[in-house]
């Protein structure tokens, strides 16, 4: 099978999940396509919502406190940063033997045929968990992928939000993070870009390694960036904060 990387995913976490995904969907015009029964077994539960051919997760766990990865990840990091980048790829075993090789642990195997994922150590990544994952027969973009739910294309909306494009990563060295990454996904970083077919990964500088932001390509900025005051949320510019991360806007 010939190689590939796209991003598949991009998971947040929340110290509650409604409210989030309230907020998401009234300010984002997305709609929630699946709640995934299998993430109750890490005390989590969530909701996707995708964004054209990626799909956004939250996460929260049942209840306060480190009990779980997700709600230590919320007391480390004082809930900043986004959680867990999740890329399609053709063979997420060798993938992840290959970030073996250069010191970068496996965290956790996941198998629900016909769905196989590969989990990254967040330590050893850096910034977030990164997951390789491959579903047999989905190399179609719009084909299936099961943490989605069996219908999760029917549940795509363009009239506010037309697609999710760059991934901000910040570090105190970008330079340094960014070609870490791009060792571990298989695409050489240039410069402080790592990009795939259907995103960009831009690492800029910052206090802590944390995926700091998300780029979304929207028919009307200013209806959304009304939506998100609406909500409550602190606007700045074209951008907003939500769920520990910042939301930017572009036409």
């Amino acid at each position: 099978m010939a190689e590939y990387m796209r991003l598949r995913q991009i998971c947040l976490v929340a110290p509650q999940l409604a409210p989030v995904i309230a907020d998401i969907s009234a300010i984002m015009g997305l709609d929630v396509c699946y709640r995934d029964g299998n993430v109750a077994k890490y005390g989590l539960e969530n909701a996707l919502l995708p964004v054209d051919i990626i799909l956004l997760e939250v996460v929260a766990p049942f209840q306060p406190g480190p009990g779980t990865a997700a709600g230590r990840f919320i007391e480390k990091t004082g809930g900043r940063g986004g959680y867990m980048a999740i890329f399609a790829c053709e063979d997420p075993d060798a993938r992840g033997a290959r970030a073996n090789a250069i010191g970068v642990r496996t965290a956790n195997v996941i198998t629900h045929a016909p769905y196989h994922g590969v989990q990254l150590h967040p330590r050893d990544c850096r910034a977030a968990f990164i997951e390789f994952n491959h579903t047999d027969g989905s190399d179609d973009v719009l084909g299936p992928y099961p943490p989605a739910g069996p219908d999760w294309q029917k549940s795509i909306r363009k009239d506010t939000t037309l697609a999710l494009t760059e991934v901000e990563m910040q570090s105190p060295e970008p330079e340094g993070l960014a070609a870490h990454w791009g060792r571990i996904v298989g695409i050489p970083a240039d410069g402080t870009v790592v990009k795939l077919p259907n995103a960009i990964f831009r690492f800029a500088k910052g206090d802590s390694e944390i995926m700091g932001g998300l780029t979304f390509k929207v028919a009307d900025k200013a209806k959304v960036l009304e939506a998100a005051k609406a909500r409550g949320c602190a606007v700045d510019g074209d951008q907003f904060q939500l769920c520990g991360v910042t939301f930017k806007l572009t036409a």
